[in-house]
């Protein structure tokens, strides 16, 4: 496939142990500029120790473009103290120039109508809006997820009537039983904002895998994230592919490690 280098961007949960300056650095090295920064990193803010006009200058030096913050959860089970978190995130967003907020839905088996989702949808959308930031929704394949399915997702934001868009991650894709029979058909390119990749070589059951098990794209991988890449090229997909590997091993990988395995997984993009 020849995807354009421009359309790759690393998430930063491929290197737990980096500064944000030396992990700009290395996507620098790699000859890439996008990356997704998160809230659930080690240091526990989107931009650690920094200030966010610190973090936003530190993005100018390295020619760093800033795609998304991840994430907003549990987006569709909407209290005040939700509410207080997503405008925190927006306006930090907003401060760092982050073009978008990811929004994750509840992860815990308790089970949300689709009419919570899509109000909840509806309530968020005017403060995403405010602040001039993306909502990309990203439904989560585990069993004890609230809302599981891609095509859903799409359904629920046309519904809902609002300007958010489908975050597609490879790995979730596979642990939701019905997504292939759902998904060719069903599935509207233009309208999905990001998709995120990793690999799964672990060979236990589907419904057994966690995050634990998510490293780098091989030809081992039985998510067969590069066989969903060239899919969703065929698809009329245009947008980015951000790498998303979420494994303990993360955090034993070393700055050239890092770099191998994300390079690796270009070349198995791009063959």
């Amino acid at each position: 496939m020849a995807i354009d280098p421009t359309r790759f961007c690393i998430n930063r949960k491929i290197a737990p142990r980096l500064s944000l300056e030396a992990f700009f650095q290395l996507v620098q090295r790699l000859g890439l500029s996008k990356v997704e920064l998160r809230n659930d990193m080690p240091g526990g803010s989107v931009t650690d120790d920094l200030s966010t006009s610190q973090l936003r200058a530190l993005a100018d030096r390295y020619q760093i473009d800033i795609v998304t913050i991840n994430a907003l959860y549990p987006f569709n089970r909407i209290d005040d103290e939700l509410l207080d978190r997503a405008e925190a995130l927006l306006r930090t967003a907003q401060q760092i120039g982050a073009k978008a907020l990811v929004m994750c839905p509840l992860n815990e088996g308790i089970a949300l109508s689709s009419q919570q989702t899509q109000a909840a949808m509806q309530q968020l959308a005017p403060r995403f809006a405010h602040y001039g930031i993306q909502g990309l929704v990203e439904p989560l394949g585990f069993p004890v997820s609230s809302l599981r399915s891609a095509v859903q997702t799409q359904q629920l934001i046309a519904a809902a009537g609002v300007p958010f868009k489908l975050l597609l991650d490879t790995f979730h894709h596979h642990l939701y039983e019905e997504a292939e029979q759902e998904f060719p058909a069903g599935i509207d390119a233009e309208q999905i904002g990001l998709v995120h990749l990793s690999g799964v070589e672990d060979r236990r059951p589907t419904a057994e895998l966690t995050d634990e098990e998510r490293i780098m794209l091989s030809d081992s991988d039985v998510l067969k994230s590069v066989v969903q890449v060239r899919r969703l090229e065929m698809l009329g997909y245009k947008g980015l592919y951000a790498f998303e590997p979420f494994s303990s091993q993360l955090n034993n990988w070393t700055p050239a490690e890092i770099e191998r395995q994300i390079r690796h997984s270009i070349e198995l993009l791009q063959a």
